[in-house]
């Protein structure tokens, strides 16, 4: 059938119809013919926020450059362009040929966000496919997942075929090889999951059964099928340098939160930050060369026309070579005004000497993440960052010029006080007295901004927090207000996320499969882009709960004995359980841990091999 009349129509109807049109440069369009491997790679959230996602970028091009294979981009569609689709009866089509995903060999999601668990519902049933795994047939596409809330996919269990943890440039590969040999044998739909089920880093929910206590909690989690491991172990690339390399983008037509071009310059962290689910998710560290990065980076910009280059990593200046490397960038970059962009910046290594290369061409705004107001929480959760630091790197930014500056924290933190939330005000007003303690022919007249935000401490499997409870709806807004109160001068702005949005993300972060049913059951019910504060609807996830009979409170309020078996046990990240129960006490204790090159904490990480690790 072809659809291209009536989806035309809809375009006509539609705020920003440049999100469903294609065509951009750099995207790469396929006839398909009977032998190739058909991949729809979906992005549960809207256009502009998918394609700023550089795991989607990569995977898509290296499907791409496979002679055997075409991958295609599909974006959840705004609640305008649902309804229209809906109304015109068509169903959720690819960007690049406008096909029913319904027709793709595989579905791909990569779940980013656990908010964004509704739009994966959603995406399925305008795209026709059945919603659970056991509804499927021979004809259905197969429905996977990846990305960091693929560690724990358990409240999409009976949604997902299988998904991929981990890195996914050769997984990917090995999964679209074991297709093509299934597909050539004609054999059923189950002997394909049972094949894919002996790759490292996939795992098939159907082939492992749970069983509960009488108290809801997790009693055993265990295989029912031979051949397939008790844990799944992730998957990682070893070597960087010799893997798939990102060299080329599309260029959108329209504004997309990223609009730039990004390069990965290492994978991992070393800093043990014991809120911080990627620097656990990630390890070990892998850096690329600075050779490689300099050849990408002409490739990009040769093949883009971007005026912005950004380094992308967890912690930019941990990267080794960070120097020489912006020296070689700014090579390259300087003459054709394309500015260089560092994100994940710490204040406890900021330099005058990097400051001047970064604003060679543009200055921009500074973002750092203090994440908590005294030593004593900063200490608990294992930032190593001192007050003295950010005062330090705050008078650095200010006399070389700069007059806005971000600050991230979280409330809500395990052991936190009144007194610690205050303390967020005191440290931003003493950021403040630094840039009103220059001299006045330095400030040249200018008016300082400092941006506060906060987020709620959501609790996530793999790190040293996942047994904590989260902070009650109610005492969260009691923060987010006493801190308010403390601020006390115009030149501090307070921005602030939603509490009850963070406790979903805490009942879905540590949620089993009987979930599932909720999601479905909230999807019915009209809630997606639970991510958007216009179009999150709290009532209704409350019903849904309330139609299943199950207890959120559950999931996010109760704090986890050790001992308890956790609905991701089965999964191996490569960091020890030992090891998080043990960063764990320590937080109580208040003692920090050294970072990896500091000294080796013996996490684990060492037995994927390849990577910077002093294990």
């Amino acid at each position: 059938m072809n659809y291209k009349t009536k989806f035309e129509a809809c375009l006509k109807k539609v705020q920003k119809p440049a999100r469903y049109i294609g065509n951009e440069f750099n995207s790469v369009h396929k006839e398909k013919t009977e032998e190739m491997v058909s991949f729809a790679f979906c992005f549960p959230d809207v256009y502009e926020v998918g394609m700023s996602h550089l795991g989607m970028k990569i995977l898509y091009h290296m499907l791409n450059d496979r002679e055997d294979t075409v991958c295609e981009r599909v974006f959840a569609p705004w609640v305008d362009m649902e309804e229209e689709l809906r109304n015109a009866q068509l169903p959720l089509l690819s960007l690049e040929s406008h096909t029913p995903i319904s027709e793709f060999d595989i579905v791909g999601f990569t779940l980013q966000y656990e908010m964004s668990f509704s739009n994966i519902i959603n995406m399925l049933d305008l795209a026709g496919i059945p919603l659970r795994t056991k509804d499927r047939g021979g004809d259905d596409a197969f429905v996977c997942a990846g990305g960091p809330c693929a560690y724990n996919g358990e409240p999409l269990a009976d949604v997902i075929d299988f998904f991929i943890l981990g890195e996914g440039e050769e997984v990917n590969n090995e999964i679209i090889d074991a297709y093509k040999e299934w597909k050539n044998a004609k054999e059923s739909r189950i002997e394909f999951l049972h094949k894919i089920a002996k790759i490292e880093g996939v795992y098939v929910p159907q082939f492992y059964d749970v069983v509960y206590n009488d108290d809801n909690t997790v009693k055993s989690i265990k295989p029912n099928r031979d051949g397939v491991p008790e844990k799944i172990k992730k998957r990682i690339v070893k070597e960087l340098d010799s893997a798939y390399i990102l060299d080329k983008m599309i260029v959108p037509f329209m504004d997309i939160v990223h609009d730039r071009m990004t390069l990965e310059i290492f994978r991992g962290c070393i800093r043990g930050c014991r809120f911080c689910q990627a620097g656990y998710l990630y390890r070990p560290v892998r850096e690329h060369s600075v050779e490689k990065l300099v050849d990408t980076a002409k490739k990009m910009i040769d093949s883009t026309g971007y005026e912005e280059m950004s380094l992308s990593s967890l912690s930019t200046s941990d990267y080794t070579c960070l120097h020489e490397l912006i020296d070689e960038l700014l090579k390259i970059t300087v003459d054709k005004r394309i500015n260089l962009s560092l994100p994940s910046l710490r204040v406890d290594n900021f330099s005058m000497e990097l400051m001047e290369k970064v604003q060679t061409v543009k200055k921009s705004g500074l973002t750092f993440a203090p994440e908590a107001g005294t030593q004593r929480l900063r200490d608990v959760i294992n930032k190593n960052v001192l007050e003295e630091d950010l005062l330090r790197t705050s008078r650095i930014a200010f006399e070389g010029g700069y007059n806005r500056i971000k600050l991230y924290f979280m409330i809500g933190l395990p052991t936190e006080t009144e007194e610690d939330v205050v303390g967020i005000a005191n440290l931003a007003q003493k950021v403040v007295d630094v840039f009103y303690s220059i001299p006045k022919e330095i400030r040249k007249g200018r008016q300082l901004t400092v941006t506060v935000s906060t987020s709620s401490f959501v609790p996530k499997p793999f790190t040293p927090f996942q047994w904590e409870p989260q902070n009650r709806i109610d005492t969260l807004i009691e923060k987010q207000k006493l801190l308010k109160e403390n601020i006390k001068t115009k030149s501090i702005s307070y921005n602030w996320h939603q509490s009850h949005v963070s406790f979903l993300e805490a009942v879905f972060a540590k949620g089993d499969r009987r979930l599932c049913d909720v999601l479905i059951a909230a999807q019915k019910k009209g809630c997606r882009f639970d991510g958007w504060d216009e179009h999150f609807a709290y009532d209704k996830w409350l019903e849904a709960f309330s139609d299943c009979n199950i207890d959120p409170e559950f999931y996010a309020y109760r704090k986890i004995d050790h001992s308890e078996v956790l609905p991701w046990e089965h999964i191996d990240i490569g960091v020890s359980k030992a090891h998080l129960i043990k960063e764990h006490e320590l937080a109580y204790s208040e003692v920090t841990t050294p970072s990896c090159r500091d000294n080796c904490s013996g996490c684990g990480a060492a037995g994927f091999g390849g990577g910077v690790c002093f294990e």
